[in-house]
């Protein structure tokens, strides 16, 4: 119980961190209650609907577990989850974390728990809860596994739903910062069946944290550029895009255009067909803007360079939903 109590109160601490000041937010202090209380009244909408997610970040775990980093594999967890509310122009508010594991280690926990105090400050939304389990029977030495819960506020109005998608709009790409938190079942076969010798650019990019969208997302939103959005996950580019398009209406996907990333040119050398790279990976792209085309420089210039859309499709009336063509650049 001791050392539960002290990461009680280092958690009670952190999360402070992520409280926005000027907000009623700062009243409450949760950490270490029964349940979390949010005060929503603060955001002043005529007819606010709650938008929540859930998610892990997967086998990435593993990752963390073997290269011994674990202050980053948080801002995982808040982007998995934070990057799916805002495909229907929430915005996200508040986070609750589940952390299962053998045993507490303090100096491990704290690491988890500061990297998802990052995330939630990247993504504008306070940590107001949580629960951390020590399961020895459960869980073997050293193993963990963590869970998300975000919630996200819309006005009505502003919902992006698919009907507000058309014909001749534009689908742009927003790169991703890497593999994110998809596919790493595939990866860690192919470590294991390669017996692979990493170098620390490569351990870098394996680790690298999910790029999280809620900012610049959440700007286009209110400048009311987009018609839709996708987070590009589990399933990939095509499957993820069909997912917010209306029936009739088609996708259209210039494979040749997408600006592929390192790391997956390093996946690709290891016998893995394109098909396959389509559906397990992102493959360089992590967010997908639907816009009309006049649209398209106000959009870039919300973005900082690293991560500036660029148009990979379009879309049609047609029998399909999804075409593409040209072929992917490895």
């Amino acid at each position: 119980m001791a050392t539960a109590d002290k990461l009680v109160n280092y958690i009670s601490k952190i999360s402070r961190k992520t409280y926005k000041k000027n907000t009623e937010t700062k009243s409450f202090r949760n950490i270490g209650s029964f349940g979390s209380i949010f005060d929503i009244s603060q955001f002043k909408m005529k007819n606010p609907l709650i938008v929540s997610s859930t998610d892990g970040v997967g086998t990435k775990i593993e990752i963390a577990n073997t290269f011994k980093k674990y202050n980053t594999i948080g801002i995982d967890l808040v982007a998995m989850c934070v990057n799916d509310l805002i495909v229907q122009g929430a915005k996200p508010i508040f986070f609750l974390d589940y952390i299962a594991i053998n045993k507490i280690k303090l100096k491990k926990t704290k690491k988890i728990l500061d990297g998802i105090v990052s995330g939630c400050k990247l993504a504008g939304c306070a940590l107001i809860g949580g629960e951390t389990a020590e399961m020895p029977g459960t869980y073997e030495k050293n193993k963990f596994d963590l869970a998300g819960f975000a919630i996200g506020l819309v006005d009505k109005k502003k919902l992006l739903i698919k009907n507000k998608i058309k014909v001749n709009d534009v689908i742009l790409a927003v790169p991703s910062s890497g593999i994110h938190s998809n596919g790493f079942s595939l990866v860690r076969h192919i470590l294991k069946k390669k017996n692979l010798k990493l170098s620390k650019k490569i351990k870098r990019e394996l680790i690298k944290p999910t790029k999280i969208y809620v900012r610049e997302i959440n700007k286009i939103i209110q400048k009311k550029l987009i018609n839709g959005c996708a987070n590009i996950t589990g399933g990939g580019l095509l499957h993820n895009l069909s997912r917010v398009i209306p029936d009739k209406l088609c996708i259209n996907i210039n494979l040749s255009s997408i600006k592929t990333k390192s790391i997956f040119k390093w996946l690709k050398k290891n016998n893995i067909k394109d098909s396959e790279m389509l559906k397990t990976f992102n493959c360089g792209v992590g967010f997908c803007l639907i816009t009309r085309k006049k649209n398209i420089k106000k959009i870039k210039g919300i973005f900082s360079k690293e991560y500036i859309p660029y148009q990979i499709g379009h879309i049609s009336r047609e029998k399909s939903n999804i075409k593409t063509f040209g072929k992917m650049k490895w």
